[in-house]
């Protein structure tokens, strides 16, 4: 890597002290000193994320144009130079303000949080609690607690969760996601350890003084199988595993958000008997492909970390573009099924509801599919973040579904 980073710039035919010299104290003679720190330093100062990110922009370019080879080694230089003059500084660097301090700390800390994640788990709980809904004036103060508790709860475990897999894989994310904190080294692995240990706690204590057992149980069921996917333990971290990878998203997205925290509603909040509804079960198995798709789907993107350590994920051993089509037919699938659901329903406003909805998403995932680049991973990513959103939309229509 070396070499190939300092063989690009033009070496000085002088001593640095010559350039250096007081009759040239111009800005010019700074920047040629600092050029030669920079091809002056030892090897040792070269991080392992320097080299994981000059291995990536190989691999990933690869195939690609010439022109983004070249853009993203300029753009590797250009940090690089930085980072090495930044160790010898000719004059002081301006304090940041407060303000600037707490802007970092906000967005380091939204980054960690994976808010795509949050999103989806506070859609899917409002969206599942509404289905207890009978009547008009079941929406009373005790629902909007009732609802405001869970999210609160299951949005700490959240974090926890997809912390402790950042905790897990810094060195993979220095590959495949270099922008999340812990990887970027915005945070320590003590900060990380904290935050996840203290949301986690955070998440248990509003579980246990609420008092709702299908609550309390969604949150430790979370617990247990977050960590068993991402923690470095014997016979544990399952994300190593493709098929227990998946099963563990499953059952967390497809069964515990549906079930438990309709349960909560339903016995804790409004004090029913437990009834499994239509709707719910309908809810249930769409979301089980959904899940499907999105624990096959998040790997796409991050082939070229999970190659490197090891992670065997469907994306790994099947290939980009099998897995993605593999993605595509689960789901238009679900929105054909949802389709039939729609037609079969007794209820007129909701059939039109249901059954033009998917149909509009089925159009959209399908033409929206066609035009994907496999060659470029900011697209692939992009369509990832694209099934969030048909994620999210699902949510919107289930509570429609009667």
């Amino acid at each position: 890597m070396e070499s190939l980073l300092i063989g690009s710039f033009h070496r000085p035919s002088i001593p640095v002290a010559a350039e250096f010299s007081p009759l040239k104290t111009s800005s010019h003679a700074i920047v040629r000193v600092l050029k030669c720190k920079a091809w002056k330093r030892p090897k040792k100062h070269y991080s392992t994320s320097m080299k994981l990110q000059r291995q990536y922009i190989t691999q990933e370019h690869v195939g690609g144009s010439d022109l983004s080879t070249i853009a993203a080694d300029k753009k590797l230089k250009r940090r690089f130079l930085v980072h090495a003059s930044s160790e010898h500084p000719l004059e002081s660097q301006p304090s940041k303000s407060p303000w600037d301090s707490v802007h970092d700390a906000v967005d380091a800390f939204y980054r960690f949080s994976r808010p795509h994640t949050i999103i989806g788990t506070a859609l899917s709980i409002i969206s599942v609690s509404l289905l207890a809904v009978e009547k008009f004036s079941d929406f009373s103060p005790l629902f909007f607690t009732g609802v405001l508790e869970a999210i609160v709860a299951a949005l700490f475990m959240n974090i926890y969760i997809v912390g402790l897999n950042q905790l897990s894989d810094i060195e993979i994310d220095k590959v495949n996601k270099p922008y999340l904190p812990l990887a970027s080294g915005e945070y320590s692995v003590q900060t990380g350890v904290i935050v996840v240990s203290s949301f986690a706690i955070l998440s248990f204590w509003l579980g246990w003084i609420v008092g709702s057992w299908p609550l309390f149980w969604a949150l430790f069921i979370s617990f247990v199988l977050g960590t068993a996917y991402s923690i470095n333990l014997p016979l544990l971290r399952w994300k190593r595993f493709a098929v227990v990878a998946a099963m563990c998203i499953f059952a967390v997205r497809a069964v515990i958000v549906q079930i438990a925290f309709y349960l909560h509603i339903q016995t804790y909040v409004y004090r029913r008997p437990a009834v499994l509804s239509r709707p719910l079960i309908f809810a249930t198995a769409f979301m089980s492909f959904f899940s499907v798709v999105i624990a096959l789907f998040k790997d796409i993107p991050d082939i070229v970390g999970d190659k490197i350590f090891g992670i065997q994920s469907f994306t790994v051993r099947l290939g980009q573009e099998r897995v993605f089509w593999i993605c595509i037919g689960l789901l238009e699938m679900a929105y054909l099924v949802a389709i039939v659901v729609g037609a079969a329903s007794s209820n007129t406003w909701s059939k039109y509801f249901t059954i033009l909805g998917h149909a509009a998403l089925a159009l959209l995932l399908w033409t929206r599919a066609k035009s994907v680049d496999f060659r470029s991973k900011a697209a692939i990513t992009s369509f990832y973040m694209f099934i969030w959103k048909l994620f999210y939309a699902e949510y919107l229509l289930i509570p429609l579904v009667r």
